[in-house]
């Protein structure tokens, strides 16, 4: 199965190292999507209202006040993983991550390091 009239690649059946397929986005990123979930810092949240505009991570403050009443358990996955359909494969898929503490073959996370300012 492909995405929209994509090309079919091959279907691995399992991760692969990042890197492996030798290509890289805009941003000098690999693999980005299909790989497996990524967990990300931001809370899930049902809609864009009230989203940072900054680029930083959305996290809430649990209070009663919060009409998110986000309970700061559930988190953000983005880019599918290589068990889904080619279209839940890109950064535009989000799907909520329920138990943090749990494991599994098809979510992961990516390990961030700002560079130095000069």
């Amino acid at each position: 199965m492909t995405y929209g009239s994509a090309p079919k690649g091959e279907y691995r059946k399992q991760t692969i190292p990042v890197g492996s397929l030798n290509v890289a986005n805009a941003f000098g990123l690999y693999d980005m999507q299909g790989n497996v979930w990524e967990w990300c810092a931001d809370q899930w949240h049902g809609n864009y209202e009230g989203a940072p505009t900054d680029g930083s991570a959305w996290i809430d403050e649990v209070s009663e006040r919060n009409e998110n009443k986000n309970d700061n358990q559930t988190r953000m996955l983005r880019g599918g993983s290589w068990l889904d359909n080619p279209r839940d494969c890109r950064s535009a898929c989000r799907l909520i991550n329920a138990n943090p503490d749990g494991r599994s073959y098809y979510v992961g996370f990516r390990v961030v390091v700002s560079a130095a300012r000069t």
